[in-house]
């Protein structure tokens, strides 16, 4: 059955990257954008489809609730969900709260409590743990802490908290696909088609068209639930996600999913 997705903030560089991947593969796609000026870009980057592109026009700044959310979902009916929207910096630390975290949050829960949604991939970045990662040194995990409480704290806290609805609800849905798909430092460079996906480097850049061709990967082959941490690298990305998940990899581990629960 031919999948129908919502993708969230479908005018930032990584949503424009992945629709005509996601269209080339037949798959139909809803692209949420919250200024119809950007519907243009929309269409261009979904051209060559094969699969239906709609262009939905909703800001995700109105999104006060999980049933403004739902709203949405009964409106398209996906299968599956993408979120890769975020503030981008724009309108502060209460907007990065609003959208990042609130508005994300909703999309969550009403997707998890949608029967007919059996995906949900975020995008989100390596840095986002409370924890060191059991792969990473001790210099590797002070330079992730200083840019999450020094530099961008505010951004640091409302990913987190997305991340851990997510993970928690994704983990106690049996048979829900959930993936948080997490960059580092993103670039516009050219497309590799190569990456270090799973326990990477705690620093390094990626290509954002590499980013949008391992997610939809993700997407398409299935079975891989958990965190997918993504850099630039040297394995082809399609031996990579096949790797990632027919080994099980979680970069989730070192984490307390108790925690994360806790803060809910």
């Amino acid at each position: 059955m031919t999948p129908r997705i919502l993708l969230l903030g479908g005018h930032g560089k990584i949503s424009l990257l992945m629709t005509p991947k996601l269209l080339a593969r037949s798959w139909n796609l809803t692209s949420v954008i919250r200024d119809p000026a950007q519907k243009a870009a929309i269409q261009e980057a979904g051209k060559a489809g094969p699969g239906k592109l709609d262009v939905l026009v909703e800001s995700l700044d109105e999104v006060k609730s999980e049933s403004d959310a739902k709203r949405i979902l009964d409106l398209v009916k996906p299968d599956w969900v993408i979120w890769s929207a975020g503030a981008g910096g724009k309108g502060g630390a209460s907007r990065t709260n609003a959208i990042d975290k609130e508005a994300c949050i909703h999309f969550i829960r009403s997707a998890l409590s949608t029967p007919t949604i059996s995906k949900f991939l975020l995008v989100t970045a390596l840095s986002e743990r409370r924890q060191r990662a059991p792969w990473w040194d001790d210099e590797s995990w002070a330079l992730v802490q200083k840019m999450n409480t020094e530099i961008l704290p505010a951004y640091y806290a409302a990913k987190l908290a997305s991340d851990d609805v997510l993970t928690v609800l994704g983990r106690a849905k049996q048979g829900f696909g959930y993936i948080l798909l997490r960059p580092g430092s993103l670039s516009d460079e050219q497309e590799t088609g190569k990456v270090e996906l799973g326990k990477t480097r705690a620093k390094g850049t990626v290509a954002r068209a590499d980013v949008a061709e391992v997610a939809v990967r993700l997407l398409e082959r299935g079975g891989g639930e958990g965190w997918f941490d993504s850099l630039g690298g040297e394995e082809e990305v399609g031996k990579a996600v096949e790797r990632v998940v027919r080994e099980g990899v979680d970069c989730m581990e070192g984490e307390d999913v108790e925690v994360m629960k806790a803060g809910m």
